[in-house]
């Protein structure tokens, strides 16, 4: 499997799923005072949903940040949302946005910190995903 990168903020429901997943990854950072993240291998990005009622705002002002470097683009394979099915239509739709921007799919999506489910679901799904990634590159 190659990286996975994520941004949780203060609430950590994305930070206790990739604890759970139990798989290193690099956090994008909530203060924009700190350094990000440099990976150095492609990577699956987990991003929570900030958008208004209008769907504006959706991707972490720091996700934005961190994905504004053309490394950090050129990196990115694939996207997982998150979000609260609260939102309605807007849940998990910074996966939407960012996969769209950056001409990556959306693998899945999970609400606040997901279920056992979830997890297993998540886990399983990056291994496949990563073991076809390795076999289009070879």
């Amino acid at each position: 499997m190659c990286g996975l990168v994520y941004y949780s903020s203060a609430t950590g429901n994305t930070a206790r799923l990739v604890a759970a997943l139990g798989t290193d990854a690099m956090r994008i950072p909530i203060r924009p005072s700190a350094p990000m993240p440099t990976p150095a291998r492609p990577f699956v990005l987990i991003s929570p949903t900030f958008a208004d009622g209008a769907g504006r705002g959706a991707v972490p002002k720091q996700v934005i940040r961190f994905l504004n470097i053309p490394a950090h683009r050129a990196l990115l394979r694939g996207v997982i949302g998150a979000g609260n099915r609260n939102f309605g239509t807007n849940f998990a739709l910074a996966g939407d946005v960012i996969a769209e921007k950056c001409s990556v799919p959306v693998l899945t999506r999970f609400e606040l910190a997901g279920t056992d489910l979830d997890i297993a679901r998540i886990r399983d799904g990056l291994d496949k995903f990563w073991r076809t990634q390795c076999l289009m590159t070879v």
